[in-house]
């Protein structure tokens, strides 16, 4: 393409969105947050664990609340890895879990 003189006139580049500012933000305190929901989980096993070897069999509560913190735990991470585009908890709401029965 030219213009009225005879020069050539670039092709228009295109325009791409403007860096995610709010979204890197978000992505780093939720990536504080998993790590601190990940350590969590690991000493909720452990507590299972002791609870096991104690008591002979597994606390449901704790189980349940462990399923949650998992659940949360992949939202987290797949709101960071661009998987999902719903802020988890708590810019969304927490996590519901089916329980399974037994």
């Amino acid at each position: 393409m030219s213009d009225a003189n005879g020069t050539a006139i670039p092709p228009a580049l295109p325009a791409h969105p403007p860096f995610p500012v709010a979204r890197l933000l978000c992505a780093v305190g939720f990536g504080l947050l998993a790590w601190l929901v990940f350590w969590l989980i690991l000493v909720l096993a452990a507590v299972q664990f002791v609870m096991l070897v104690v008591n002979g069999k597994i606390h449901d509560e704790v189980k349940s609340f462990t399923l949650s913190l998992v659940q949360y735990l992949w939202e987290l991470l797949a709101f960071i890895a661009f998987v999902r585009d719903e802020q988890p908890f708590p810019l969304g709401p927490f996590p519901k879990t089916a329980q399974n029965p037994g």
